[in-house]
């Protein structure tokens, strides 16, 4: 009898199927970034496949913690979810002070989309034409050699300072916000850089920068003749960034399974844009990017704990 009393619309809100309005996409990220191309690419294919709107928006700030925060406070509903990346998930708990939330406590992985390697690139003035003239180059000159990223403890810093370890030659690191680090490499400013392949890809291919390495331990399918860093020597070398979708902690399973069956479908149709613009598509269950989650979180926190890196 309870029901009759409810409105008629009431009723219809709670039997409606997931999508039934649009879908917020946060992405913690500035546009044109590699989270936020993934992001638009697919939630695309979302639009399309499902029927509703996945609206993209940007909240950046904080390494992303802004953003991601916004979810993890969001209503767990299916309609306010987060495409995100190893800083905010995996690497800012060992980073930040106080962060207030646990992302891998506080949010429902639900489907990776992409592995994306860092590569090693140079100012072309930089003479070493391969990685190992510039392992050489490094060491001829401890101390002389710039090297920029995203920020502090985000994995184009990480990569760099755990290659200068690795080398036994230091390296100064100069932490920009975004994409001014990039900016910097080239104009000549910095020498080298470990960099997201999508946003460096067509400078390699128009010979602005160059490309010695890649950061992931085996080869990328979007430059494909460049060496990765362990098999030039450096065994077991992997610091690249990944992509995937996360909903608030207590997302329906349901919800989760109908977005996962739908990105992991939509990823064929974007492989081969995905390729040719420097990320690998991966897919999977959401208990595969759960576990790969917990490891990647596992081994960031030794590097950011071997690198001195805080942010307060």
């Amino acid at each position: 009898m309870a029901s009759v009393l409810l409105p008629a619309s009431t009723l219809v809100r709670a039997q409606d199927p997931w999508p039934s309005k649009p879908v917020k996409v946060i992405v913690a990220f500035t546009a044109g970034g590699t989270t936020d191309l993934l992001a638009r690419a697919v939630a695309q294919k979302l639009n399309e496949s499902l029927g509703q709107s996945f609206v993209i928006d940007n909240k950046p700030g904080g390494g992303g913690n802004i953003g991601t925060e916004s979810v993890v406070r969001a209503p767990a509903d299916g309609y306010t979810l987060i495409v995100n990346s190893v800083g905010p998930i995996s690497v800012n708990q060992s980073l930040y002070k106080n962060m207030g939330y646990d992302p891998l406590a506080d949010l429902a992985p639900i489907v990776q989309i992409a592995d994306v390697p860092n590569v090693l690139v140079v100012h072309p003035s930089v003479p070493a034409k391969t990685f190992e003239e510039f392992i050489a180059y490094v060491k001829a000159d401890p101390g002389k050699l710039s090297y920029g990223s995203t920020g502090v403890g985000t994995s184009s810093h990480l990569s760099s300072y755990m290659l200068s370890q690795r080398i036994g030659s230091e390296t100064l690191h100069v932490p920009y916000k975004g994409a001014n680090a990039l900016n910097d490499l080239l104009a000549g400013r910095l020498q080298f850089m470990f960099a997201t392949i999508p946003s460096v890809i067509q400078h390699i291919k128009a010979g602005k920068l160059r490309a010695l390495a890649v950061s992931s331990d085996r080869p990328s399918r979007s430059l494909p003749d460049i060496p990765t860093v362990a098999e030039k020597g450096f065994p077991g070398f992997a610091a690249g960034s990944w992509f995937g979708f996360f909903g608030p902690r207590n997302t329906p399973r349901a919800i989760i399974d109908k977005l996962n069956k739908a990105v992991n479908d939509a990823l064929p149709l974007l492989e081969e844009q995905m390729i040719r613009e420097g990320a690998d598509p991966v897919g999977g269950t959401p208990e595969q990017f759960a576990q790969f989650t917990r490891k990647e979180h596992e081994k960031w926190a030794k590097i950011v704990k071997d690198s001195g890196a805080t942010v307060e």
